[in-house]
């Protein structure tokens, strides 16, 4: 257990902060608000009208915000890997290649099927 003593007090002490955080935001932040700053914000761009009572959002956006949690989750991998690079071997470094290689086959998938386009 004392080999998980310095995870489990980071750990309290991430939460004590992300809680601690959320709960005095309110309190110190200003509360000016206008138009704008409740208005949506698109990028600087204009935003686009919603019907009444909302409207439907455009399925690209769902697509796109999973092809940034899959690639974000790549690297989370990666890290672990490149500090424990010397003690694994050959076999982490095999196990690595075949991930990146399923990682990028899954990207060239996407590119094909045009899921990296902006339009």
């Amino acid at each position: 257990m004392t080999a998980y003593t310095p995870m489990l007090v980071l750990g309290g002490l991430a939460a004590l902060f992300a809680i601690g955080s959320i709960a005095i935001a309110p309190l110190t932040g200003p509360k000016r608000y206008n138009r704008a700053k409740l208005d949506r914000y698109e990028s600087g761009i204009e935003p686009s009208p919603l019907p009444e009572g909302g409207g439907r959002i455009s399925i690209r956006y769902f697509i796109i915000a999973m092809l940034f949690i899959v690639f974000d989750i790549e690297i989370i991998f990666l890290y672990p890997f490149a500090v424990a690079f010397d003690s694994l071997g050959w076999f982490g470094l095999i196990e690595m290649f075949l991930f990146m290689v399923t990682v990028f086959i899954a990207y060239a998938y996407v590119w094909r099927r045009g899921g990296l386009e902006w339009d």
